[in-house]
């Protein structure tokens, strides 16, 4: 029998996960259909009921429902709790369980893939939504000096913050505040880049070798990638944090981990980063 999983969100029609994960049963024998199911803004529940109950086995979850998605489970793992987001949804008979692999797939891929140690770094995350969310924890598992919470509206960084207020290295700073500190690990996750748009970063926030990760993919060099290599930055966008986390998935869903490199470079190709 064909399993069916699929990706929800607003919009969903760029979404590569059906791609990566036909690519990942293509590589462990396992037969699915993955597709997009663009919700309505007010729909996520509504949305992901129908497709659960005509025999959808699992589900994520992109922008702008993971906090839904959290609300819509039953039962979460402890680092969705942490989060208070889920991008992962598993349906059976009598739960729906909820998890993050958000935070797994952007270590994964700045330490596995691009070599770019967080231990001891000092860390900046522009943005206060489900994505920041889901990478926090995570993050601060691999030690980092400090990981600073940036937002226009305050109070949403700070919200953010005082899940982990038991944690000292994790601070909010105010934009207005940014100009004279710098850091090793600058992260987008704001929707600026949806607009092609700036977040308000300025150039001299960025230290000597540092990184510049853009969570968006697919978008080319956005304005905050191209004010990175400004600044002499590495950069990168999100694509290899999809794939790993588009593995983990699997592996919740499957109980095997599938081999993302080939997955990636595939990719790549047609979304290059140049």
């Amino acid at each position: 029998m064909t399993l069916r999983y699929a990706i929800i969100g607003n919009p969903v029609a760029h979404s590569k996960s059906p791609e990566i994960h036909a690519a990942f049963a293509a590589q462990t024998g396992i037969d699915l259909r993955y597709e997009r199911l663009l919700a309505p803004p007010n729909g996520f529940r509504a949305t992901a009921e129908e497709f659960r109950a005509n025999g959808g086995r699992g589900a994520n979850v992109t922008l702008p429902f993971k906090l839904d998605a959290f609300a819509y489970a039953t039962e979460v793992s402890s680092r969705a709790r942490d989060a208070g987001a889920v991008n992962t949804l598993t349906f059976d008979a009598t739960r729906v369980f909820g998890d993050n692999t958000d935070g797994v797939g952007l270590v994964k891929d700045m330490r596995d893939n691009l070599g770019f140690a967080i231990a001891g770094k000092r860390v900046l995350i522009a943005g206060a939504g489900g994505a920041t969310r889901g990478v926090i924890g995570p993050l601060l598992a691999e030690a980092p000096a400090v990981i600073a919470v940036a937002n226009r509206t305050i109070s949403k960084a700070e919200q953010i913050v005082q899940l982990y207020r038991l944690v000292s290295n994790i601070i909010v700073i105010a934009l207005a505040d940014l100009p004279g500190h710098q850091f090793d690990i600058i992260i987008n996750a704001t929707a600026a880049s949806l607009k092609d748009d700036l977040p308000i970063i300025p150039r001299s926030t960025f230290a000597e070798g540092s990184l510049a990760y853009e969570m968006m993919y697919g978008k080319g060099v956005t304005p905050f990638l191209a004010l990175g290599r400004q600044a002499g930055a590495s950069v990168a966008d999100g694509l290899g944090m999809l794939v790993e986390q588009a593995a983990e998935s699997f592996l919740i869903w499957h109980g095997i981990r599938p081999h993302t490199e080939a997955v990636f470079r595939q990719l790549r190709l047609s979304a290059p980063l140049n």
